[in-house]
This record gives C-alpha cells, structure tokens and sequence, in this order.
C-alpha cells in the first residue's frame, strides 16, 4: 500500500492518506485497508466503476480521535465476522459534512444530511452507504468512557445508535465544534488536544439526545462532577492536589467530594491520575528532550517512581517504552 501523504494509522499521530499517487487498479483496495486500520475492521465496495478518490486526515490519541474522510460513492460495513470479543468497545459519533449517507445499526436507519450527527457502536454490526462523493468528520472514543460521560447504561447506548440528530439547536453547536476541532487538529494538534475533553462533553451530551435522556438540565451530581473535573484540568500540575485542597476549593467536604463520585466509573483518584498521564504523554510527544524527572514535576506527580506507577496503570504500557515508540514514529 502506497500512502503517499503519509499514514493516519500511526499510533494517534497527526497523519494524512489519499488515494492520489497510487495505481487506479489499487486505490479502492488501499482505501480499505486504512479505514480498517483507522477505525475497526470494514468490509467495503465501491458504488462506481470509475476510478475511486478518496482522502483521511486523522489526529488524536488514546480517548478521542479524529477523522476527516472525503471518498466517492462506496458502501462500508461492520460485519459480525469482523467483530472480536478482544476488541475494545468504540463508539463513533459521525458528523455528515458534505453529501449524504444512509446509516444501519440496531434495526434502524437513517439517511444523514449535511450539518446532522449519529452514532454508531464498533460491537455491533452497522452500514454506511454513500451513493455518491461526501464528507465526514468521525469522532471515536472508548465507550467505557464516553458512558462514563453521559451516564448512559449499555442498554440506554443501545437506544441511541443510528438515530439522526438534526442540525439545530445544541445539535448544531456540537456538530460544528468537532467539525471545527477537526480542522483545528490538523495545524494545531497539541492547540486541539487542549479542547479534547471539552469535545467528550460536548459528544457526551449528544449521545444522551439520541437515547432520548437529553439534552435536560444535568442534575446538581452532574454539575458538581463537571465543576471538581474543571478544578482537577486546571490544578493537575500542583503535586500538593488532593481530595481535601478539592473539596475547599469546590465548597464541599471531604465526604461529599468521593460520594460524588462513588457511582463514576473513575473515581476522583482515577480523575486525577488520567488528566497527568495524558499530560506526561503529551510532552513525551511534543518536548521528548524532557527529563524523567522535569516530565514528572511538569504533570503534579512528585516524583519520578509516581509517574512511573501511574503511566503504566493508565496507558497499560512503560514510560520507557512508551518513550522509544514515540522516537520511532519521529525518525
């Protein structure tokens, strides 16, 4: 496979694909082979007999990456064959940008118009067909932890797969930002992952219209989970953080503070050490001449062993190398 701008297959690195470059006689072939490995695993079949186009422009990390896909008229799908218990569970929220597209999962469809939102879940089989040349934006995220955003149950996730979210109201304003954090992500990626949590929420919020429990006021929980996570993004870096510099800073007790969180998937700990993991992660990619040590105190840990401990329990691998894998894809 020739990927002549590049590989959005990289490990969460910026990357760039497009069929111009390669053989006619290979393109479509190619094209399949990188949404796979972009994505999930997709059988798809061209819709034309003429020589196939298409381009990805992908970005992100670990919880939220984005895509931006223009291709011509083609029909993807996620197969039972294709879905292994091994995988980790993805949702997909698809913003429709130009063109349309006719969306299948869970005994539903819908045809997807421009400005409109859906989402689809990568442990099920889904279907997209695009009858003529568009453009998208897809935003996949762990589902555990997009669950963990809107509170849905895997039942109440269920309800929310190929329904369309027109493009008005709150709607809008979610489809546009990611539309918006897409582009922004292609020049500016660490500019982008700064709002990628604020895009979580925003998708959060979404998936919880389309099962049908939103967009209502978030109860007084709610509000307080975003307001302790707003403190904990924003203070991450004083190793002194803890749960009672929390809780006088939010005007809560201590008690109070973790009953809040006793019904979360990650507790306030959990919080807090994936906000400096994903920091450490970030200046690994982006300052790879930092210390250990300088890596450490530039995240809030306090030492060198935390940050070890921490990265290895979040990211299931060393920092070392996490390090060395990143100096590979720099060479």
């Amino acid at each position: 496979m020739t990927a002549p701008e590049g590989d959005p297959t990289s490990g969460g690195a910026p990357g760039a694909w497009s069929t111009r470059g390669i053989r006619p006689s290979g393109a479509f072939a190619a094209y399949r082979d990188v949404i796979s490995a972009t994505f999930v695993p997709l059988a798809a079949t061209p819709l034309r007999d003429h020589p196939f186009r298409a381009s990805i422009d992908h970005t992100g990390g670990r919880d939220l990456q984005l895509s931006t896909v223009r291709a011509d008229a083609h029909r993807i799908r996620r197969t039972s064959g294709l879905i292994d218990d091994a995988d980790e569970a993805y949702l997909m929220a698809t913003v429709q940008v130009a063109g349309r597209s006719r969306v299948q999962q869970d005994g539903r469809e819908v045809e997807l118009v421009p400005g409109s939102l859906v989402f689809c879940d990568s442990t099920r089989p889904f279907d997209f067909t695009f009858d003529d040349e568009f453009e998208q934006v897809v935003v996949q995220m762990p589902r555990t932890l997009l669950q963990a955003r809107s509170g849905l149950s895997d039942r109440a996730t269920r309800q929310a797969t190929a329904v369309r979210l027109d493009p008005q109201g709150a709607v809008s304003v979610i489809a546009g930002f990611l539309s918006s954090l897409a582009a922004v992500s292609r020049q500016d990626p660490a500019g982008a992952a700064v709002l990628g949590d604020h895009a979580l929420g925003l998708v959060g919020a979404a998936l919880g219209t389309a099962a049908g429990t939103g967009p209502s006021e978030p109860d007084a929980r709610e509000l307080d989970r975003a307001r302790v996570r707003d403190h904990l993004r924003t203070n991450f870096v004083d190793p002194r953080l803890d749960a009672d510099v929390v809780a006088r800073a939010c005007h809560m007790s201590r008690r109070s503070l973790f009953r809040l969180f006793a019904d979360s998937p990650l507790s306030l700990a959990d919080e807090l050490r994936r906000i400096r993991v994903d920091h450490a992660a970030r200046l690994v990619r982006t300052r790879p001449s930092l210390s250990v040590a300088d890596l450490a105190a530039a995240s809030g840990f306090a030492g060198e062993t935390q940050l070890y401990r921490a990265f290895r329990a979040v990211l299931g691998t060393t920092l070392t190398a996490y390090r060395a894998g990143t100096a590979r894809q720099g060479r």
